[in-house]
């Protein structure tokens, strides 16, 4: 009776051994410039859903990443399977070198997507947005509503934006705004003694603590911020900037199977809602964020955005940012 027990056992743990086996066999690299706790509670859902993949990531600034890509690439092998950052240029660029594997999902159907001439080389995962924040405690009145506020002599002195050669977010801003109002939109804003910030997060930062009392903000900074009790307001004047953030399975992927099951997983409604939950807006119809933050729909977004001249998003960068620095750091 003993010897059946334990061959029974040995048996079961055989089984158990095989089983975990099956699963995590396949692997998943992702680099992303998402914040910790997106990718994070993508890749939890993630691994609900798939358990034989095993999956993880390396967060860092979409040039640091690209960046590392080029070494990885130089060095003869690339070891992310997927990038997924907010720097759309990138992705052209990499398409055009052949870099990346093209991938329709079949969730695409079910997404808004704004990427022209799509072929699912690279898919849009969310939309970034950016609007202009202020500081609720010390602005009563006057409240921005228009771009053309900022220029007004309340927020002298005291409106931020990120240096668009350091954030790839401010650049795509910087190029909407000038395609939108032309360089004398941001010679009026020299002339109201505007800043200059290093990144995205510090001009929001900075905002939050009344050294200014206006910036232009990215969305899922200024909400993670609102959330934990900053004094702050989002607001997104009649011309939005409205940015998408790819993702993009790259080519000789020894994970492809992997790398589809997350681009599939990332349009899907889960995670979708995982996507709105950190205060950003989603792609997939029917999806929305949370009413208390004020954002408009994806669908409305879509319709007020300025629309994206990719061409000269690509080939604008080094004249569009010399021109920005002339202006608006240049000496009176």
């Amino acid at each position: 009776m003993m010897k059946k027990i334990t061959l029974a056992l040995i048996a079961a743990g055989l089984g158990l051994a095989v089983s975990s086996m099956a699963y995590a066999q396949e692997k998943l690299i992702v680099y992303t410039s998402m914040k910790e706790s997106l990718i994070g509670a993508l890749k939890t859902k993630f691994n609900e859903k798939h358990p034989e993949v095993n999956m993880d990531y390396q967060s860092a600034g979409a040039g640091k990443l690209m960046a590392k890509i080029a070494a990885e690439k130089e060095s003869g092998k690339i070891m992310a399977d997927i990038i997924w950052t907010s720097e759309v240029p990138d992705f052209f660029k990499m398409k055009e070198n052949g870099m990346l594997e093209p991938y329709v999902s079949a969730e695409v159907e079910h997404i808004i997507n704004p990427l022209p001439n799509f072929d699912g080389s690279f898919t849009p995962i969310r939309l970034g947005t950016l609007g202009i924040a202020y500081n609720t405690r010390f602005i009563k009145k006057d409240f921005p509503t228009e771009w053309a506020d900022i220029l007004t002599p309340t927020y002298k002195s005291a409106f931020g934006v990120a240096n668009p050669a350091l954030s790839g977010t401010s650049y795509m801003s910087v190029s909407l705004l000038k395609s939108t109002f032309g360089w004398e939109f941001f010679e009026k804003m020299k002339i109201n003694k505007a800043k200059v910030g290093k990144g995205s997060g510090q001009v929001v930062d900075d905002t939050a603590s009344g050294d200014l009392l206006a910036s232009l903000a990215v969305d899922y900074i200024t909400n993670d911020k609102i959330k934990k009790g900053a004094n702050l307001k989002l607001v997104y004047p009649k011309e939005m900037l409205v940015i998408p953030s790819p993702a993009a399975i790259l080519k000789g992927t020894p994970n492809l199977t992997a790398a589809q099951k997350f681009i599939d997983f990332l349009l899907s409604e889960d995670a979708q809602k995982v996507v709105a939950n950190e205060g950003t807006l989603p792609v997939r119809k029917g999806v929305s964020v949370a009413p208390e933050l004020g954002m408009p729909s994806t669908e409305e977004a879509i319709s007020r955005a300025i629309p994206i001249d990719y061409d000269a998003i690509l080939t604008e960068r080094e004249e569009t940012v010399k021109k920005f620095t002339q202006i608006l750091q240049g000496r009176n």
